[in-house]
């Protein structure tokens, strides 16, 4: 199962803690390669929140980005503010559906899209700044 994407390093502990935490609705994207062709029925299921070990997952945005009949693959675009462990893998799971492979595109308006794998950037200050008027209470 392969996993890329984006990460958020810092030593600030406080500034990671409201990055991190569902009540601050941080925004985490993930675009996600699930074995069978997605339906309808599944994609509401994930937007209102599926029943994963003792809790239901939140809300999810749920976009489909490919449909390959031939490989009998769907990419996904998932949307969350939770990121619980394993969160969308378990999502996937319990619509029936294998995760593949699992990428996290963005964090809030962080995209790393023109960063190949390995390679890190630091944060620009607008960056930064964005996210600190999403988590100041």
């Amino acid at each position: 199962m392969y996993t890329s994407g984006a990460l958020i390093l810092t030593n600030d502990g406080d500034f990671i803690y409201k990055v991190t935490h569902p009540k601050y609705e941080i925004e985490k994207t993930y675009n996600v390669t699930i074995n069978g062709i997605i339906t309808n029925e599944e994609i509401e299921k994930l937007e209102q929140g599926v029943k994963i070990d003792d809790y239901v997952s939140g809300k999810a945005k749920v976009k489909i980005l490919k449909i390959d009949k031939e490989k009998n693959i769907s990419r996904i675009e998932i949307t969350i503010h939770e990121g619980k462990n394993r969160e969308v893998r378990k999502m996937c799971k319990a619509i029936g559906k294998k995760v593949l492979a699992l990428h996290r595109s963005k964090i809030e308006n962080i995209e790393v899209k023109d960063i190949k794998l390995g390679e890190w950037r630091y944060l620009t200050k607008s960056e930064v700044n964005s996210l600190l008027k999403k988590i100041i209470v």
